[in-house]
């Protein structure tokens, strides 16, 4: 092994031992005949100090190291003099004597320090997001994420739930916002899109009989990019079959409550508060009420229209989407006035976001494509888009219904950060781009000949 020990580790238990440390050099302090340096990986700082006697030529070595050099010590552990103990640390009882010194890789004078308290423009940190993480602020947000999504497998597993992985090329059918285009090379002319989610496959695997699903998706729209909006983001993806809303929402709470308490020490009280989306509409003048006191205020707003009319195309869409069941008792107004239908469809609100949607889904092929006829969908495009989903129902489809939470926004949230952007490894800007590998970036002309597209030049702007 290269490192015996991790740089978070070292205690009293291990005075005298010889081990072997491999990390980063976090500062170095040069007092004379003593110089002091704090080595620092993902799990803490240790400090190091090197003497000119017996060990001279480590001495000498360690006069050179500069901030962010990558080194490997070797040495002995020993109780920190008195009085300069650090009791934040973990480690800040001891020291190590350093006795051999290896320094594996040297780091450029940095674009900015590694400092909790030294905060670069956005810009910088994204550029070089690989040193952005290296501060603590950044790498505990992402333990904080990593032990989270744990927590929620934990209590999916636990109630019999399967993971299970839907196809990233699929097929576009742009309903939403817009679809992530991918040419194939082996079907001329013909794409594939990324998916906006996995919605459809998750309800062809309800029909399948796998009965309860989940998935950490990746998802992709091509829209217009704000504050809480990624081109591609995680979502909870969950499904299950033979439920009706309050199992759904019953269980969620459950799992919020759970999670939020063994992976943050939060307790959660539940019942969750729950509002028809006309009283908060009448009320909150919003769909995302923030009511209440106290850092975590859940809520769900219930009893969504099933239809929205779009003034400018003057047509009837989906509020939610075209997948999401009428209230039994609406049923009879599809023919009639469809402003009075309403959804089985519900929304969870944390202090005042919404980090969670979902539905009872149409299981029934007949009901599904009289949906897409009231949202002007013909039966030859319904059959061109969705003909599998439409099949499938013809073979015994249960009743399902799930949810999908934002993990990066309920992650941002949790961390109180001012932008999603701060709780994923490799955010892109605004615009969609990526600062730190220059995507999206332009492809050589044999590769777009391999995929027969040519490129239009765009129109310069008078």
């Amino acid at each position: 092994m290269l490192r015996t020990h991790t740089c978070g580790e070292l205690t009293q238990n291990d005075l005298d031992k010889k081990v072997v440390l491999c990390g980063w050099v976090s500062s170095r302090r040069d007092h004379g005949k003593l110089i002091f340096i704090d080595i620092r990986d993902r799990y803490g700082i240790t400090q190091v100090v090197f003497t000119p006697k017996p060990h001279k030529e480590t001495y000498e070595e360690a006069k050179a190291l500069r901030s962010e050099d990558v080194i490997k010590i070797k040495g002995i552990v020993n109780n920190r003099p008195k009085g300069t103990e650090n009791l934040k640390l973990k480690t800040g009882l001891v020291e190590l004597f350093g006795v051999e010194l290896e320094i594996i890789n040297q780091s450029l004078d940095l674009p900015f320090v590694i400092d909790d308290n030294v905060e670069p423009s956005e810009e910088v940190r994204l550029i070089y997001r690989y040193l952005d993480l290296r501060r603590k602020k950044s790498l505990d947000k992402m333990v904080l994420r990593h032990n989270f999504n744990q927590a929620l497998r934990d209590f999916l597993n636990k109630k019999d739930f399967l993971e299970i992985e839907t196809p990233f090329l699929t097929k576009s059918t742009p309903e939403g916002a817009r679809d992530f285009l991918v040419p194939s090379r082996l079907s001329p002319n013909k794409f594939y899109a990324l998916p906006q989610s996995p919605q459809l496959f998750k309800q062809i695997l309800m029909v399948s009989g796998m009965d309860r699903y989940y998935q950490f998706a990746r998802c992709f729209r091509d829209e217009d990019l704000r504050k809480d909006r990624q081109p591609e983001f995680t979502q909870l993806d969950i499904e299950m079959s033979f439920i009706t809303e309050d199992d759904i929402m019953s269980l969620m709470e459950d799992m919020v409550v759970e999670v939020f308490k063994n992976a943050l020490g939060i307790e959660i009280k539940k019942p969750f508060l729950r509002i028809p989306y006309a009283e908060a509409m009448e009320k909150h003048k919003s769909d995302k009420p923030d009511i209440g006191e106290g850092e975590y205020r859940f809520l769900w707003v219930v009893d969504f229209p099933l239809f929205e009319y779009n003034d400018e195309e003057k047509r009837w869409q989906a509020c939610h989407h075209p997948f999401t069941s009428p209230k039994i008792e609406d049923v009879g107004l599809l023919s009639g006035d469809l402003s009075k239908v309403k959804a089985r469809a519900y929304d969870l609100i944390l202090n005042g976001e919404e980090i969670a949607g979902g539905s009872i889904r149409i299981h029934s092929s007949s009901m599904q494509q009289k949906i897409f006829s009231i949202l002007g969908i013909s039966d030859e495009d319904a059959k061109k888009k969705f003909g599998f989903l439409l099949d499938a129902f013809k073979y015994g489809a249960p009743v399902h219904g799930g949810i999908a939470f934002g993990l990066d926004r309920l992650c941002s949230i949790i961390t109180k950060s001012e932008s999603i952007r701060d709780v994923i490894a490799f955010p892109k800007t605004q615009k969609g781009t990526c600062l730190l590998s220059d995507a999206p970036s332009y492809v050589e002309d044999k590769q777009l000949k391999e995929v027969y597209i040519k490129l239009i030049e765009q129109e310069k702007s008078s």
